[in-house]
């Protein structure tokens, strides 16, 4: 989708000669009108649930909020957060919030969090098969591992789940978690013994834990929310695997890739490595060229193509509005 929004930007601006957008100043406004559009995703949702309870929004096809929630589904993602660790090597009480660097992904809003209260078993993998854990020392019969229980790479941060105990030291993974190395170490926990957690304000945890009545427990437990840190309440000695965590991500920044030309034309090429299309759905291609032609204008100066990409935005934003 994305070389067809650069095509059609360029169209647009060359038809009058209003000038050139470098792939570079592209790339950027590409991703500040991604991020526009994802963010309204979220307010517009919020409008038409405000319908829906007013009985101003309709059902079956007229049902405005079901391809909006598929659009934000999308961008739903399930993780375990990595334990902090301290200076001196030890295990904090404290998780990473996601990131490309923690979980690949940054995170925007966290929809839930959970807690693995049961750990069955602790070890490393002595074999390597693609798609098992293989550990001669383990009778995993005896300590009661079931299919659907969570495993977990200590070493590489990579969770999978058991498919099946194919023998006393074996089991059948949903993911190759361990592909290279013997000796890594991995945990195993119960698919069963989970706590959902509740988020409160840095504030509120210390009038809750100032009651025997009000304090989270392992029961009821809660956590709070740093620029990088995700603290749990009670505190419990952050392990991967401990927590997870249902999250909206922010979508990846997109990228036009291309070769130059003997000319020095470029020329799309999504063969690169750094290639990114954008994330969003492809209905909203010309909310995006909308939006792309407003930072145009402003990067050259012409009033015309802003205005033009202004007045065709307003137009989809007063439909929503009216029906308010």
């Amino acid at each position: 989708m994305i070389n067809s929004v650069r095509n059609t930007v360029l169209s647009v601006l060359n038809k009058n000669n209003y000038g050139y957008i470098s792939p570079s100043d592209f790339n950027l406004y590409a991703q500040q009108a991604q991020m526009e559009l994802y963010e309204e995703y979220y307010s517009n949702y919020n409008k038409i649930i405000n319908l829906e309870n007013r009985r101003l929004a309709g059902s079956d096809y007229a049902n405005l909020s079901k391809p909006l929630a598929e659009t934000l589904e999308l961008f739903l993602i399930s993780d375990f957060l990595r334990p902090i660790f301290y200076s001196s090597g030890g295990l904090s009480n404290q998780f990473e919030i996601p990131s490309n660097v923690t979980t690949g992904n940054f995170g925007y809003m966290f929809s839930r969090v959970s807690y693995y209260n049961e750990k069955r078993y602790e070890g490393t993998n002595t074999t390597i098969v693609p798609f098992e854990l293989i550990d001669t020392t383990a009778d995993f019969f005896t300590i009661g591992v079931v299919p659907g229980d969570i495993i977990v790479n200590l070493t590489t941060f990579t969770n999978a789940v058991v498919e099946s105990v194919l023998f006393i030291d074996t089991l059948a993974l949903s993911s190759d978690i361990f592909p290279i190395n013997t000796g890594d170490g991995y945990a195993i926990y119960s698919a069963t013994d989970i706590s959902e957690a509740e988020k409160v304000t840095d504030g509120n945890i210390f009038r809750l834990n100032s009651s025997l009545l009000t304090a989270p427990s392992e029961m009821f437990p809660a956590y709070t929310l740093s620029k990088t840190a995700l603290t749990p309440h009670p505190p419990r000695t952050a392990a991967y695997g401990n927590v997870s965590a249902i999250y909206f991500r922010y979508p990846k920044p997109p990228k036009w890739t291309y070769v130059l030309l003997a000319g020095g034309e470029p020329v799309f090429d999504q063969t690169q490595i750094d290639f990114q299309d954008f994330e969003l759905p492809s209905e909203d291609e010309y909310k995006l060229v909308m939006k792309i032609l407003q930072y145009c204008g402003v990067s050259i100066r012409e009033t015309t193509v802003t205005q033009f990409a202004m007045a065709q935005e307003q137009q989809d934003k007063s439909a929503l509005n009216q029906q308010q």
